[in-house]
């Protein structure tokens, strides 16, 4: 099968006519490249009609080792978290594509997979250079999105399904990954390695200065320019959404400054606490420099990326105690 597609070509026409109807016939599988957690194929039938194939297969995933130790409640993976982020998202009348049917049954092959709505359009990030009226309609429609999904707010932080009652501050599952993070940069950059300990001690300064907090808004948990789609009517999609969640806006907001760059006054929000957004922006770029590392040590296939995003972000880190 093109581009050896998990499913076999048989079971995934099986699959195709359960859900559309007979009528629909998988003409062309093409592995579509980019993600660092789950495999997506996007299938066109020969009826002109395209949806697209998220496959959670754990062995494939670049962060495999780091998931499987996590706590359930941490996770940001997994075709649970994607179904139910889904439904509410929709729910909430925030664009991500339609869930057309998911698989746990785990009949047909080891792993849970899903067929998904194909947004014919291209990812934010191309709109960067785009003609200013153009680019100015989308990131504005884009920041009243996000504004109205962060408006949403509930008096514990996590998961969609967590309904337990926490005593701590959201930010701390961070600080508590920070060492590690910073442990695992220090073995491949020397200057992190000379500057670990000061790091460590300016992020523990910032998170002194953070004041409790009781309300949080519904975040992506990721949301660069390349978890959006846009489609032919420069409508915004959110994908990749199996990490949202109640948090600390300002979590979302600093990743946003940090992947959005130049374009990210369009999002801007006028609320955020000042603390909690020093705190976050360090915490991203040790995150994002380890993070990056792996990508580079693990073979993912873009490894221009993944230096990138290493190199920026652990410069980035060192500003903060300069």
């Amino acid at each position: 099968m093109e581009n050896s597609c998990h499913l076999d070509r048989k079971d995934l026409q099986d699959e195709i006519a359960k859900v559309f109807g007979t009528g629909y016939r998988v003409a062309v599988i093409t592995r579509m490249y980019g993600g660092a957690q789950k495999v997506v194929y996007k299938v066109d039938c020969d009826n002109g009609f395209s949806c697209v194939l998220y496959v959670w297969d754990i062995s494939k995933n670049y962060f495999q080792q780091e998931v499987e130790n996590l706590d359930m409640t941490e996770r940001s993976y997994g075709a649970e978290l994607f179904e139910l982020n889904n439904r509410y998202l929709t729910l909430q009348g925030i664009r991500t594509p339609a869930l057309y049917s998911l698989n746990q049954e785990k009949n047909v092959c080891p792993f849970d997979y899903a067929l998904v709505e194909y947004v014919h359009g291209q990812k934010a990030e191309v709109y960067f250079q785009a003609d200013s009226k153009i680019r100015d309609e989308l990131f504005h429609q884009l920041g009243d999105m996000l504004s109205a999904m962060h408006a949403d707010e509930r008096q514990v932080y996590g998961k969609l399904d967590y309904d337990g009652s926490r005593t701590d501050m959201c930010h701390r599952m961070m600080m508590e990954n920070a060492a590690d993070w910073l442990s695992y940069a220090s073995e491949h950059i020397q200057s992190i390695a000379a500057n670990q300990s000061k790091l460590l001690d300016t992020l523990y300064a910032l998170e002194s200065k953070m004041k409790p907090r009781a309300r949080y808004g519904f975040i992506h948990g990721e949301l660069g320019p390349d978890h959006i789609l846009v489609n032919e009517n420069l409508e915004p999609y959110l994908i990749d959404i199996e990490g949202a969640m109640f948090f600390d806006i300002e979590h979302e907001h600093c990743f946003m400054e940090i992947r959005f760059g130049d374009h990210y006054r369009y999002l801007t929000n006028d609320s955020l606490d000042p603390d909690r957004m020093a705190f976050y922006k360090l915490s991203h770029h040790i995150s994002l420099t380890t993070g990056g590392l792996k990508l580079l040590h693990r073979a993912f296939p873009d490894q221009k990326l993944a230096h990138q995003i290493y190199d920026y972000n652990y410069r980035s880190a060192l500003r903060f105690i300069e």
